[in-house]
């Protein structure tokens, strides 16, 4: 090899690594700037939330100073927060009502799928056409209809009617069908021959290898739930049964308004969702990866 060509060689080499840097630096760039996007209104909440003077908070809303902790600061919003409403009592329903409805819809969910994906028989192709045209419906499609028939049947201002009618979700159960149809059938007829039958094929084998979108199931119908406002404000009367998206609209249209109050309503609401995220985000990445959620 001649001195020139060696020098291409290394020019080329050069070329390559200059080019594979520029992007990464362009990547990771996008990122940061995506995620500053994102981050910006949550400082903005907790900061203003631990602002103690009224007058500061407005004021520091047109500047920068929004997402700076200064002046007088500490936890009084907080406090008048629960001096002011039955905070305590609010939080528990909506533990409740989600955390239930989360927990029973991806055992049910879960289960469906499992028979759509690994089971056969009669009219399965048609049930699952079926369950996927459901995922287009929005629910304010059919609140009204729903709404007389919990009406009927005596539901309103209660925990169930805020319970049952989500707990089978067809999105939840396309999400656990396209990650089931991927695991190997092998698994299936191992099992079988050492004598198990379908349920424990799914409990034994299926639900330990499919821990990645059980999280990522969990994720999405906590803050679909967590969330939700439309329905619990249609079927609740007092605080007694009503969860926290409805009671924080009662508290944002008080006059005056106090909006460090709010900001600090708005921060418990949002932490759980919050240490939801963190504590499963490793395998709703790994489903993310893995199966891919295709829209």
């Amino acid at each position: 090899m001649t001195s020139v060509d060696a020098a291409v060689k290394n020019s080329q080499r050069f070329s390559f690594r200059f080019r594979k840097n520029l992007s990464m630096i362009l990547n990771y760039s996008l990122l940061i700037v995506a995620a500053l996007f994102f981050l910006f209104p949550i400082v903005f909440m907790f900061v203003s939330s631990i602002k103690n003077n009224e007058t500061q908070i407005i004021r520091d809303m047109s500047s920068i100073s929004a997402f700076i902790p200064y002046g007088d600061l500490g936890l009084k919003n907080y406090f008048d927060v629960f001096k002011q409403m039955p905070f305590g009592r609010f939080m528990f329903n909506s533990v409740f009502i989600v955390g239930s409805t989360v927990l029973t819809g991806l055992v049910l969910n879960s289960m469906i799928a499992y028979a759509l994906a690994r089971l056969r028989f009669k009219g399965r192709g048609l049930m699952l056409s079926f369950i996927i045209a459901l995922i287009i419906i929005p629910i304010e499609v059919v609140v009204i209809p729903l709404l007389l028939m919990v009406n009927r049947i005596g539901w309103l201002d209660s925990y169930q009617v805020q319970i049952v009618p989500f707990i089978v979700d067809a999105f939840s159960i396309f999400l656990f069908y396209q990650f089931f149809i991927g695991l190997p059938k092998s698994l299936d007829e191992a099992a079988k021959i050492d004598g198990a039958n379908p349920f424990q094929v799914y409990w034994k084998i299926i639900v330990p290898l499919s821990k990645p979108v059980f999280a990522t199931v969990a994720i999405l119908q906590f803050l679909f739930r967590w969330g939700d406002f439309l329905w619990p404000l249609m079927v609740t009367r007092g605080y007694e049964y009503r969860p926290l998206p409805v009671a924080i609209q009662q508290f944002f249209s008080q006059d005056p308004k106090v909006w460090g109050d709010i900001f600090a309503f708005a921060s418990m609401v949002t932490i759980p969702s919050l240490i939801i995220f963190l504590l499963f985000q490793k395998w709703f990445m790994r489903s993310v990866a893995s199966s891919g959620i295709k829209g």
